[in-house]
């Protein structure tokens, strides 16, 4: 027999059943409606379901049949009009036979007091859940109960599993030897290796250079959009796909037989691996790709070292670590988003949680070796999250809105890390700073130094050439050359420091040319024709210059002579007098030249070719 395809809604009257059979005569259906029990049988089909709550076969059944798309829809009236029926989404619970639903061995005693511990364990499955750590007095175990211990998987009820699958072991799990580490040593393994694969330079990274951060912050995952909302809202506000649909029918159904602690344990499972789940969705911004099954096992303790958690504090250390020292992305924000998402999820009810898991579930069945991971975990959430209570999932959901995790929590010493980069990052910005301030302060008192430097070198000039100009004309006046002062009145262009007669310095000829040579060089606007014309001039002066060691009297008859002279020639050939003074520095004039009358004309004549 097939089981087909189908699909139930509901109004206050009516309750409504899809059901897809391609290929089917509409003559050979068959209905039986009774109570609770719906059976629908159309060759080769069959489908048999539990509901939550009664209906009724009184004639006004209404039934429609499309033969293209080959679906029967079919309006039964409730029994209660009005009432609501809860879990038509979970497919798989429906498929149930009558009387599975509970949980009991099929064989019981049935004495007074297996019917009062019966009465007791119903009362504690009503009780408010406490999510608080439960601490018990330390009992030291034998080797025999630690070996019988070794259970991991869906409530611990799975051994033996990875002794048949030792090559897939390694692409799966983290644990070395899971059939023989207990919970307390996978526990401890598995902080050692975290921290161990911790990176500060990584998560600094991360940390200062957050644009990437900053964008997957923004994104709404397709639960952002809902509200925490009563059954009925959230039956409406969740659709599952007809894959989904299709998953749900091929689960087998089954009974857990969990205690107390496996079934805390199984919650506190179910928050650890929809976290890694909300990180994984937000980190891909919605697009799966070949790095999410190991995003998700990784991200989980529950899946990648088969731990099994005691309180939702512990849950969350281990996510926030996991998610700092494994994946692309390594933020504590990551961490803080992904505990408000997974919030929302649980807020939006089981139909939003079994939405999460069945993307999970299709996730790791694409997947070579994580698929076992769906034989350990994941399908059995599949199954068991459609038949726990609603109020269940809104008490965690509560929970963990109130948890808090702070840096400090995760004992990665995160705080001393970010406050010992933060110092290196202002010491290195400061020294930026003054560097800068450093070099246009060197810059800025280079040029008010070449400034100053020119401008005091100016001055200095205009004041020797004003104080050699006014000791030419005194010695003029007081030798009685009366001739002699006409003759500057009348030649202006005559350089005034050329009747200069004291001190003349008294140095040797080839260090006075050495020391022209270097004035020369050291002019910045003289081009190289300038320079050897000035050099060989300079030469020359140096061969026909006569320093002389009489007394003031002399320079002044010399000086009187070499000014009469001026003026002749400048009467007779008409050009200046300028050329019996040399100077070979133009800004400078630190010579004192004297000719002698014999080659006053040879002189002129070099200096104005």
């Amino acid at each position: 027999m097939i089981t087909p395809a189908f699909d139930l809604s509901q109004d206050p009257e009516y309750l409504i059943l899809s059901i897809r059979v391609p290929y089917t005569r509409m003559s050979e259906f068959d209905l039986c409606i009774d109570g609770t029990d719906f059976k629908f049988y159309a060759k080769p089909y069959f489908l048999r379901l539990t509901l939550p709550g009664r209906i009724v076969e009184d004639g006004r059944e209404k039934g429609k049949f499309d033969i293209d798309k080959g679906l029967f829809t079919l309006q039964v009236p409730k029994e209660t009009p009005g009432e609501h029926f809860e879990g038509l989404q979970m497919l798989t619970s429906l498929l149930a036979p009558k009387g599975s639903r509970s949980a009991k061995p099929l064989v019981e005693d049935v004495s007074a007091e297996c019917s009062e511990s019966a009465a007791e364990n119903e009362e504690e499955d009503e009780e408010e859940f406490d999510w608080q750590v439960e601490q018990e007095v330390y009992v030291e175990r034998s080797e025999e109960e630690l070996s019988a211990l070794q259970k991991y998987g869906f409530g611990n009820q799975r051994s033996g599993v990875f002794a048949r699958l030792q090559e897939e072991l390694t692409d799966v799990i983290d644990v070395k030897n899971p059939e023989e580490t207990s919970a307390a040593e996978r526990r401890q393994e598995r902080l050692e290796a975290e921290t161990s694969a911790f990176s500060p330079d990584h998560y600094l990274a991360d940390l200062f250079e957050d644009d990437e951060i900053k964008a997957l912050l923004k994104f709404k995952p397709s639960w952002a959009k809902l509200s925490p909302s009563t059954e009925q809202e959230e039956e409406s506000a969740i659709s599952f796909t007809d894959d989904e649909k299709e998953q749900l029918r091929k689960f087998t159904n089954r009974s857990y037989l969990l205690d107390k602690t496996s079934r805390h344990q199984a919650w506190l499972g179910l928050v650890d691996i929809l976290l890694a789940y909300s990180y994984e969705v937000r980190s891909t911004e919605g697009e799966h790709n070949v790095e999410s099954p190991w995003t998700i096992r990784k991200l989980s303790g529950t899946l990648c070292w088969l731990e099994t958690y005691s309180s939702l504090q512990e849950v969350l250390v281990s996510f926030g670590r996991r998610v700092l020292c494994y994946p692309l992305y390594r933020h504590f924000s990551l961490v803080s988003v992904a505990v408000h998402d997974t919030t929302k999820v649980l807020q939006s009810g089981k139909a939003c949680v079994l939405k999460c898991l069945l993307d999970i579930h299709k996730v790791f069945r694409e997947n070579d070796p994580a698929y076992i991971l769906n034989d350990l975990y994941i399908t059995d959430y599949c199954i068991w999250i459609q038949r726990v209570k609603s109020k269940k999932v809104t008490d965690l959901s509560a929970a963990l809105q109130k948890a808090s995790l702070h840096k400090k929590d995760l004992e990665l010493e995160l705080d001393e890390l970010e406050n010992a980069a933060t110092m290196v990052a202002e010491e290195e910005e400061h020294r930026a700073s003054r560097s800068a301030g450093v070099s246009c302060g060197d810059s800025s008192s280079a040029s008010s130094d070449s400034s100053s430097s020119s401008s005091s070198s100016d001055s200095s000039e205009s004041e020797e050439s004003e104080a050699e100009g006014q000791g030419c004309t005194e010695s003029e006046e007081g030798g009685g050359g009366g001739g002699g002062g006409e003759a500057f009145k009348d030649n202006p262009l005559q350089h005034q420091p050329s009747c200069s007669v004291s001190p003349i310095p008294q140095a040797p000829t080839s260090a006075l040319l050495s020391a022209e040579k270097k004035k020369v060089n050291s002019l910045p606007s003289a081009s190289e024709g300038s320079r050897q014309l000035i050099e060989e001039l300079g030469e020359r002066v140096a061969e026909e210059l006569r320093v002389s060691a009489d007394s003031s009297c002399t320079a002044e008859r010399r000086c009187s002579q070499l000014s009469d002279a001026a003026a002749k020639t400048e009467g007779t050939s008409g050009r200046s007098s300028s050329g019996t003074l040399l100077e070979p520095s133009a800004r400078r004039n630190p010579l004192l030249i004297i000719q002698t009358q014999e080659d006053l004309s040879d002189l002129e004549r070099d200096f104005i070719s």
